[in-house]
């Protein structure tokens, strides 16, 4: 495959996308859409740190060469894992109205990063371009036109919506990865694996409110209606902001 040198390493004439959507040679061991997978794969069984070119290319059955060949680098790499997991969105056609379907988009985000907890760990991963993200945009943005909004406000609700729901999942995500890394696997074992240090600070009387919250609560374990009541809030928000 023809290219220029750059770093000293030859980059495709063409871009990742344009390759990725044109048929693949026959017989070729090796496709874009093989490498994603197997990415992906590797990542949710052990992690982001495991998905190495050397590692994807025992994985693929070749040389690591081979894969250069096809991937530049971790750049087209990390791309590739990206568009894989947006292809995982599916919201149906006939969700029109701005807040439903901003409202689906964000539930399936939190659902593919608690599916993909790597996901939190891509650099730049609420900025890298593929047509699958572009067109999760597209879809949010134009349920947004015709409703009297300029473009940059139109964005502005777009990103305040994904910055919520990819926030929100990313702490998700931390918090139940550290509690399965001390071996609890329920609320009621990370409270009880905690309690030394928060009996102490509570028994200090510096923390009246969170110690109310910490008698009184009835949903400390429950990440969905803690998830779905803020994104009604931020929708709430956007609603009554913009009188939309």
């Amino acid at each position: 495959m023809a290219g220029q040198k750059k770093d000293g390493k030859t980059t495709p004439d063409k871009s990742l996308w344009e390759r990725l959507e044109q048929p693949a040679a026959p017989r070729a061991s090796l496709s874009l859409e093989r490498i994603g997978a197997v990415a992906v794969r590797v990542a949710d069984a052990e992690g982001f740190a495991a998905v190495t070119m050397r590692r994807l290319a025992t994985e693929l059955g070749v040389a690591p060469m081979a894969a250069y060949r096809h991937v530049s680098g971790k750049d087209d790499l990390w791309a590739l894992m990206a568009e894989r997991v947006a292809a995982e969105y599916r919201v149906p056609d006939e969700l029109t109205e701005w807040r439903e379907v901003l409202h689906a988009f964000a539930l399936l985000t939190r659902e593919m990063m608690l599916r993909h907890p790597w996901v939190g760990e891509l650099p730049t991963a609420l900025f890298v371009l593929t047509p699958g993200r572009m067109a999760i945009a597209e879809r949010q943005l134009a349920a947004l036109d015709g409703l009297g909004l300029d473009e940059d406000t139109m964005m502005m609700a777009f990103r305040t919506v994904s910055a919520y729901a990819h926030g929100a999942a990313s702490s998700e995500v931390a918090v139940r990865e550290w509690t399965k890394s001390e071996g609890w696997s329920s609320g009621a074992e990370t409270r009880m694996g905690l309690a030394p240090q928060m009996t102490y600070l509570m028994d200090t009387g510096r923390y009246p409110t969170y110690r109310r919250y910490g008698l009184r609560s009835h949903r400390k374990d429950d990440a969905t209606w803690t998830f779905e009541t803020g994104l009604a809030c931020v929708l709430d928000g956007l609603a009554a902001r913009l009188g939309i």
